[in-house]
């Protein structure tokens, strides 16, 4: 692992640009030696270790970490603001461990309803104020450390009264990490600076669908986020980083005549403002929404299913984000009460030999999209590493954070948290490489060739979904759940492919994996933001198309609510049909 000179580093070209672009707000010229945050947080962080080094129980790690983080909310509503706001806070974590790395007070007391999580999250003030955050750090300091040994007795006990241990390997990981690395602040007024201009744009997006009989619900929104990251700890780690972005989503929700609620999405990403599309991209797509909408409502419902589909890049990526990226988080492979897929699995082919899969939060592009899970450090003090998950369908590694497995002691750079929870392994930016591929047409043409082999009527190709989520635990089953919105039936006889509605795309991971049969030549990245055990994190999943050979589905959730009785306002007045060269 490359060490980061003890100097000021930036994160990249972008940032470095936004930082001369708002140097005199932003401070540019600020180094970590006159930054109040982080310079009261090593003294401090001094002072309490050396006092606490004196006790008959002294913490072997401590770490601090504060995250600050500034966001604008824009919501309008059928062309008229429903919310407007800014809001900052400031979140401390306390980490401390005692024992030491093999064994400490962070080991999993098995056979228990243990809940335990160390340290705790408070909530700061965000002002620049030492004296404060030196009170808010002595008081969390305390509090964690009095737990800490408290429940060190009781791992001990624990482990001598349970059977011998499946994974012996240690508690915490070794590492390098006494890196000093500073990205100097940067204020929201400067980053995100035409709140106005874009009140305005926004209800220009929602106003379009004002008297569309059938959509009862639709939404622009707008979200900025900076989130700066503080971390020290007694291995001598000094980091303060930031991370940005700007997301633009346009929502809207059609009932059909039985009830079934419809939401179809689109959402914009970008690191900086400027970089959204422009007003006429984003209409352009409110009318292609508006088109498809009235297409869902009459489209027929589908029944379960069990056949060939074609996943879109969109969808695949959530697909391997889901079924196979939490499946190689470090901790699950640990965990007694996880059901650790693959955690024998090294050396074994896992997927076909032609497709590889990586890590890699040092990206900040893929395919000219920005990623969201990007970052430069995490938030265990470890350097981003790419990982290498799978080469030629053969399982390599797993992402790791510093909570070491069987055979692999080392953390590379995974630790990730929402501000106020502790680190653990956790995707970035999950890449699917295939090295054999064909054009979509060709990849239609092949399912439509494996629904004929099958005796099969048709297969489903998966154009867009909402998300998904996926269950891990040893004592329910391991399944996944992905949520699709635009679903269409490609008929084996040839005839025009057919919208559908009503269904999930459900599976286990082992058997579905076995089951792709070819990928295409295009590539798509879903951004989102991925929560689980150490809060939501932001990531993105690219992919390209999959065919598989097999894919079930089942009924979505249903509304038992009828259609409005009434129409809706203005109805009458604006029930127009959709300019057909505007989608």
């Amino acid at each position: 692992m490359q060490k980061m000179p003890r100097s000021i580093y930036y994160k990249s070209w972008w940032l470095a640009a936004l930082i001369v672009t708002f140097s005199t707000i932003a401070r540019a010229q600020e180094t970590a030696d006159n930054d109040v945050v982080i310079q009261t947080m090593k003294s401090e962080l001094a002072r309490e270790h050396d006092a606490l080094a004196s006790q008959t129980v002294p913490p072997y790690y401590m770490s601090y970490n504060v995250g600050d983080e500034q966001t604008v909310s824009i919501v309008t509503s059928y062309g008229s603001i429903m919310k407007s706001d800014s809001t900052r806070r400031r979140t401390l974590l306390v980490d401390i461990r005692v024992g030491d790395y093999s064994l400490d007070n962070t080991h999993e007391i098995r056979a228990s309803n243990d809940m335990f999580a160390r340290g705790g999250a408070r909530s700061i003030p965000y002002e620049d104020n030492s004296e404060s955050l030196r009170l808010a750090l002595w008081r969390e300091t305390n509090a964690s450390y009095n737990a800490a040994t408290e429940r060190l007795q009781q791992v001990r006990t624990n482990k001598t009264i349970k059977v011998a241990e499946e994974d012996t390997s240690g508690d915490f990981s070794k590492a390098d990490a006494a890196n000093h690395y500073y990205e100097p602040e940067i204020d929201m007024a400067s980053y995100f600076h035409d709140r106005k201009e874009w009140e305005k744009r926004l209800a220009r997006y929602s106003a379009l669908f004002v008297g569309q009989q059938d959509i009862f619900e639709a939404k622009a929104t707008l979200d900025a986020s900076i989130v700066r990251k503080y971390f020290v700890s007694t291995e001598g780690g000094e980091i303060a980083s930031n991370q940005l972005y700007t997301r633009v989503m346009i929502m809207a929700t059609a009932k059909a005549d039985d009830g079934m609620e419809l939401p179809l999405y689109k959402s914009y990403f970008a690191y900086v403002p400027s970089d959204l599309p422009s007003d006429d991209s984003i209409m352009h797509d409110v009318y292609n929404m508006i088109a498809t909408l009235e297409q869902m409502r009459n489209a027929p419902v589908i029944s379960p299913f069990a056949g060939p589909a074609i996943l879109s890049g969109g969808p695949a990526g959530v697909f391997f984000h889901e079924i196979f990226g939490h499946r190689v988080e470090a901790r699950r492979e640990k965990d007694v009460n996880e059901g650790q897929t693959f955690k024998k699995k090294i050396g074994q082919e896992v997927l076909p030999t032609f497709m590889d899969v990586f890590d890699d939060p040092n990206l900040q592009r893929y395919d000219s999209t920005d990623l969201l899970g990007h970052y430069t450090y995490d938030d265990e003090g470890v350097r981003g590493q790419r990982v290498d998950i799978v080469q030629n369908g053969v399982l390599k590694n797993f992402l790791m954070g510093r909570s070491p497995i069987e055979g692999f002691p080392h953390s590379n750079g995974h630790g990730r948290a929402q501000p106020g929870k502790l680190p653990e392994a956790r995707q970035s930016n999950l890449v699917v490489v295939a090295k054999q591929t064909v054009p979509f047409d060709t990849l239609r043409a092949m399912l439509i060739e494996e629904c004929k082999r099958q005796g099969k009527p048709y297969g489903l190709w998966f154009k867009e979904v909402e998300g998904g989520f996926t269950l891990t635990g040893r004592t329910i089953p391991n399944a996944f759940n992905v949520l699709p919105i635009l679903v269409y039936r490609i008929y084996a006889d040839g005839r025009p492919d057919e919208l559908v509605r009503g269904v999930d795309l459900i599976g286990t991971p082992l058997a579905t994996f076995e089951r792709i049969m070819a990928a295409g030549n295009d590539g798509e990245t879903f951004n989102g933001m991925c929560g689980a055990e150490s809060g939501w994190v932001p990531v993105s999943a690219s992919s390209p198309s999959l065919l598989v050979r097999e894919i079930e589905v089942q009924k979505k959730q249903k509304s038992q609510e009828r259609l409005p009785i009434l129409p809706a306002p203005d109805a009458a007045a604006s029930s127009k049909s959709v300019d057909p060269g505007k989608g």
